[in-house]
């Protein structure tokens, strides 16, 4: 086994031609974490809080990926920044409550050089496996390398990475990759169309018709920020969805959903938040958002779906701005037809059609996640696997799941990590031993 040294800057390296061909082999003493987003980062720290060595493997050029280069400016946390802190960190006293996308990702850039986490940038995984004769996972990644000489000479190359660990934390999390549904006739459209993970604002959009396919958080925020640049949106809702305001009477939503837990079971605590958003907003099934028969945290539990938290789009849709419309039955050279028959003009087209997970792309196992590339244990029980793998970020609790997740996996790793330092210890003690005796 060729053995390379773990400290590698975090940047692209270079190489030397002749290397290209050569896979290069890699043993880790200590986990490999796949993914450098918040809930990487959560792990990498609570294990360098406890002196365990690791390495993070990133397939893009940054951390937090998702949120440096896949969401759009106006975003904000959608709850109170004391719940989406990662472990033993703080945000900063002069943060606002719901911090901006950007404030979020100081917050990380920050946390990361506190820790000292040097994630290995521009690296993908291909796949992992464990070996279960050997006790060990084999993990291959492609590595993007820039090439002698630079760009002049080429820009990058790739080389195949193989890493060996006794610990896989996947952390990668529920929303690794975009979801774009088939529309028949939508390559026939010719307009612009987008999903809302290239979407940045609503400049340039002034005066559009603008078609924004889902009814989410991210499909409401948009369907505001397109108005809010004087474009015209038409939301498209397939679905029935939850509407609640942000805050109650000054206070979160969701810290008062965390309070009422305490103390009722979730369908009260969820007939609670019913009521009072149907005395905050009013009856929003008249504006077509119709409300599920499950309610918002036990449909979040089950199904993990977010109920909105409403910032505006509202009153927006209530004056007329943001147009509510259904599904849709197929697109046409500038137009689309809907499902109850109505053919509107159109100009462009965002897809805030959300994400799923790319785990079954590269991990080689069935027993520990589903087929679609979410743990099968529900919470509090989804972050342990057989064999020394791990899961964090797929609780469909946010940023606070995650937290808590890395610090179950990271405790977890510390205490097989010592026991397997210590038994090291006495077997080299007692080959020293024997070696002095015989000499």
């Amino acid at each position: 086994m060729h053995d390379i040294c773990l400290n590698m800057p975090p940047m692209v390296q270079t190489f030397d031609p002749e290397d290209l061909f050569t896979r290069r082999c890699i043993w880790v003493n200590g986990p490999v974490i796949v993914g450098a987003g918040p809930s990487g980062l959560a792990v990498a720290a609570c294990l360098k809080d406890q002196g365990v060595p690791f390495i993070i493997l990133e397939r893009a050029n940054c951390i937090a990926s998702l949120w440096q280069n896949r969401t759009y400016d106006r975003l904000k946390l959608h709850l109170p920044k004391q719940f989406c802190q990662l472990p033993n960190v703080p945000f900063p006293e002069d943060f606002p409550e719901y911090p901006t996308k950007f404030q979020f990702i100081s917050y990380l850039e920050s946390y990361a050089k506190h820790f000292s986490i040097a994630p290995q940038f521009n690296e993908t995984v291909q796949s992992a496996k464990y070996d279960e004769t050997f006790g060990l996972w084999r993990i291959k990644t492609i590595r993007k390398i820039k090439k002698l000489g630079g760009l002049s000479s080429g820009g990058c190359a790739e080389c195949e990475v193989e890493y060996i660990c006794r610990s896989l934390v996947v952390a990668t999390g529920e929303n690794s990759e975009k979801v774009v549904p088939e529309f028949e006739g939508l390559g026939e459209f010719g307009g612009h169309v987008m999903h809302a993970c290239d979407y940045k604002s609503g400049e340039g959009y002034g005066g559009q018709k603008v078609l924004v396919v889902g009814c989410g958080n991210s499909g409401m925020e948009v369907s505001l920020d397109l108005c809010n640049h004087n474009a015209n949106p038409s939301m498209v809702v397939r679905s029935s969805v939850h509407v609640l305001p942000r805050e109650v009477f000054g206070k979160s939503t969701f810290e008062l959903a965390v309070t009422l837990m305490k103390r009722f079971p979730l369908w009260i605590v969820d007939k609670i938040l019913l009521i009072l958003a149907r005395l905050i907003l009013g009856n929003v099934e008249k504006y077509g958002l119709k409300r599920p028969s499950v309610g918002p945290l036990e449909l979040k539990h089950t199904a993990g779906k977010t109920p909105v938290l409403d910032i505006g789009a509202l009153e927006k849709i209530r004056s007329g701005k943001i147009k509510v419309v259904p599904g849709i039955r197929r697109f046409l050279p500038g137009k689309v037809e809907l499902v109850d028959g109505q053919v509107l003009q159109i100009d462009s087209v965002v897809l805030a059609t959300g994400y799923h997970s790319n785990v079954p792309s590269w991990l080689k196992e069935d027993d520990f996640f589903t087929n679609d590339g979410t743990p099968r244990n529900p919470f509090p029980n989804g972050w342990r696997g057989k064999g020394g793998l791990y899961a964090v970020g797929f609780t469909r609790r946010g940023l606070s799941g995650a937290s808590l997740d890395a610090i179950n996996v990271a405790h977890d790793i510390v205490k097989s990590w010592k026991e397997e330092t210590k038994q090291k210890r006495k077997t080299v003690a007692a080959r020293h031993r024997r070696c002095i005796s015989h000499f």
